[in-house]
């Protein structure tokens, strides 16, 4: 044994790391370091990015806006049919995006009930602007703030919040002055979890919200087209999306957050 941890577990560990270290280390050797900083700062990557990053960002408010108090409803209720209610949560983690990217085009699209409703009272059309960006990238990454957060309510208990009950304090008093700072951590884990998820999708995206630059084409959907006809330019914008992804892996583990 090293440590704590038998000998028998260390090779099977190590070809799993590597599983995962190897591509992105291929990544990095083809990448064409002389046009660099011109392929990822071209007007279409920036334009990518810059949506992306945009979207992103509303997309982790409305996980917090409506994740949050789901994950409170689920860790700390008594509400029938708390199993089908965490079951339905947890579908898109297992769901193929397209199928996703589907779901909300049959629902929203002209055709839909909502989206036929809203665009013949209101003449608003979801699918394939920068709003279907956002929902579908919700659609997605809302589970990963849900379930990181109700794990963290399970693990902090109740003890905290029935000895404000006892000393006079209403329930949405007890939420924002002890709830939330003691499961403080795990709210920004899973907020930066759902900002990473939401950055990195690209099935429900092209489904829903389709590839308009400025619009829709998302990073993801950039690298895509790009790798049909300049393979160079992809595998940037790819490694800018990696470092990304591990810059946001590292936030969200730090002991930091603590």
């Amino acid at each position: 044994m090293t440590g704590s941890v038998p000998r028998l577990l260390w090779v099977p560990a190590a070809l799993a790391w590597l599983l995962v270290a190897v591509p992105v280390a291929g990544l990095v050797l083809r990448v064409d370091w002389a046009d660099f900083l011109g392929l990822v700062t071209s007007p279409s990557a920036l334009a990518a990015l810059w949506l992306s990053l945009r979207t992103g960002v509303v997309t982790t408010v409305l996980c917090l806006l409506f994740g949050g108090p789901l994950a409170v409803v689920l860790a700390r209720s008594s509400l029938p049919g708390l199993s089908l209610i965490r079951s339905v949560v947890l579908l898109p983690l297992v769901l193929p995006p397209v199928v996703g990217g589907l779901t909300l085009l049959f629902l929203l699209g002209r055709t839909g009930p909502v989206g036929g409703f809203l665009d013949r009272e209101f003449g608003v059309t979801v699918p394939f602007s920068t709003t279907a960006v956002v929902l579908a990238q919700t659609f997605v990454a809302l589970p990963f703030l849900v379930v990181s957060l109700e794990g963290a309510l399970r693990t902090a208990g109740e003890r905290y919040e029935a000895v404000a009950a006892t000393l006079g304090a209403s329930p949405l008093t007890t939420l924002w002055r002890v709830t939330v700072p003691v499961v403080l951590p795990g709210l920004l884990s899973g907020s930066v979890l759902a900002f990473a998820r939401a950055l990195g999708e690209f099935g429900a995206t092209i489904t829903f919200a389709g590839s308009l630059e400025g619009t829709t084409r998302t990073l993801p959907l950039l690298i895509y087209l790009q790798s049909q006809d300049d393979l160079d330019g992809a595998v940037a914008m790819s490694l800018v999306l990696v470092v990304v992804a591990v810059a946001v892996i590292v936030v969200s583990r730090t002991r930091d957050l603590r």
